[in-house]
């Protein structure tokens, strides 16, 4: 038996000694470096600066999303009113960071009024409030005035239709749109939010 097993293990060691090692290095046909660490590889990545962090499709290309957002300005106008009272400057200031990081983005300022006096009174009293507002952010906040415009729809549109005199019918809403768009960012535990730092 001892030496049944002493030829069995002979001709495993054998065998294995006459298996062919590859001496010669292998050439690599596909670039598999992921250089934008995507986690797609080179060869398949049709978007070689994907950013960090993107939602990809297959291809190494972030998802994008168009920017289209509307900002209610909360500004209490006093009654009959377009006057902004500067505690609500950072209310405009919102609008002003937001078209500042979207530097082609265009905004139309929508003023708004009560029910109280005539339908032509507050067609004009809102074109007033939304001028104000796009006065302010080209002013007071740099924003080019080529990329503001303003409409006032007078008392039509309340937030509050049961009590279309109520002072919250007073407002302004700014529309922000672009053609540009923005990367849909893939969040995840191990994100980091930038403004916690």
């Amino acid at each position: 038996m001892k030496k049944l097993t002493f030829l069995l293990t002979l001709s495993v060691l054998s065998g294995c000694a006459n298996i062919d090692t590859m001496d010669t290095p292998t050439t690599q046909v596909y670039d598999l470096n992921d250089y934008d660490f995507d986690g797609v590889i080179a060869e398949r990545d049709r978007c070689k600066d994907t950013p960090l962090g993107a939602m990809i499709d297959n291809y190494g290309c972030s998802l994008v999303e168009p920017i289209h957002q509307r900002e209610e300005v909360k500004i209490q106008f006093a009654n009959n009113s377009a006057i902004i009272p500067p505690a609500f400057y950072s209310e405009v200031e919102v609008v002003a960071k937001l078209m500042n990081a979207y530097p082609t983005a265009t905004a139309t300022v929508e003023g708004y009024t009560s029910k109280t006096g005539s339908y032509e009174h507050n067609l004009t009293l809102s074109k007033n409030r939304a001028a104000a507002v796009s006065n302010l952010l080209s002013t007071k906040y740099g924003i080019d005035p080529k990329r503001i415009s303003d409409i006032g729809y007078g008392y039509d549109h309340p937030i509050n239709p049961d009590n279309p005199a109520a002072a919250e019918n007073r407002r302004v809403i700014v529309d922000i749109s672009n053609n540009q768009k923005i990367t849909d960012m893939d969040w995840h535990i191990y994100s980091v939010d930038e403004e916690a730092q």
